[in-house]
């Protein structure tokens, strides 16, 4: 019995296996030309890290003093808890960064923690008592004899040029007055009531008010009972008569001998 034919593919058949060759065709050239493309791509990287690489190991070779450019765990010391600290970090992949929103720590001693107040400067300590005349040195002390006194000397007498200044030796208040035997006076009252006497003067700057200590309130004269120009100083404390004014002055501080 002979063998039947084989049955010959359909027009539909055949444009179907031509569409479904031609679809294979362009996916292997697809295929092909993307492996080509990769190839010539990575065929020159891999040279070009190979000519980077042996170039840094020739820089490092040749300089081999330089610190590399960026440090590792393995860089930090054996026996230092930084490396270890590295370590653990690298290990654990730990890549932790502060947020914006983390507060700024400010640096030690970069601010001072409490601003200081400025203090005010302390003014100069003000001498309790000054000279009544620029020039040192005494004539007639207290409680001195003589012709020219009733009774005793009554103060010291600074014996200066008429017309030399005459200074406050304290703060206080002055009054002015006239007298035939201590001619021109300026009577100083301090705070505390105690009274200083200038005698035998020529002229007044001040004649009523207050005065701060070392105000010119007067001028040196001759004037009451009196045998040249010459200041004539005393001192009377509250409810009592005239006293030594030298040791007045010695206690104050100041010597006018």
């Amino acid at each position: 019995m002979a063998p039947e034919a084989a049955a010959r593919p359909t027009r539909a058949e055949l444009r179907l296996a031509a569409r479904e060759q031609s679809r294979s065709q362009r996916r292997g050239a697809a295929k092909a030309a993307t492996r080509a493309a990769l190839f010539r791509v990575a065929v020159p990287s891999v040279a070009a890290l190979g000519v980077a690489g042996a170039a840094a190991v020739t820089v490092v070779q040749a300089q081999p003093d330089r610190v590399p450019p960026q440090a590792t765990a393995a860089d930090a010391p054996e026996t230092t808890a930084a490396r270890q600290s590295a370590q653990q970090s690298v290990a654990s992949g730990d890549q932790t960064q502060a947020s914006r929103g983390d507060a700024r720590q400010p640096l030690a001693g970069a601010q001072p923690t409490d601003t200081p107040t400025a203090q005010p400067t302390a003014d100069p300590v003000k001498p309790k008592v000054v000279m009544p005349v620029a020039q040192h040195g005494l004539g007639e002390l207290f409680g001195a004899a003589g012709t020219h006194w009733a009774n005793r000397h009554t103060g010291i007498d600074f014996p200066v040029d008429g017309g030399s200044e005459v200074y406050a030796v304290t703060d206080g208040t002055i009054r002015t007055q006239w007298n035939p035997f201590y001619g021109y006076m300026s009577i100083l009252k301090m705070p505390d009531g105690t009274e200083a006497w200038f005698c035998h003067l020529r002229a007044y700057k001040v004649r009523k008010g207050p005065v701060k200590q070392g105000d010119v309130i007067a001028f040196v004269g001759s004037s009451g009972n009196s045998t040249g120009p010459h200041l004539h100083f005393e001192i009377r404390p509250p409810g009592s008569g005239p006293v030594d004014p030298l040791p007045w002055f010695l206690s104050n501080g100041l010597d006018p001998r």
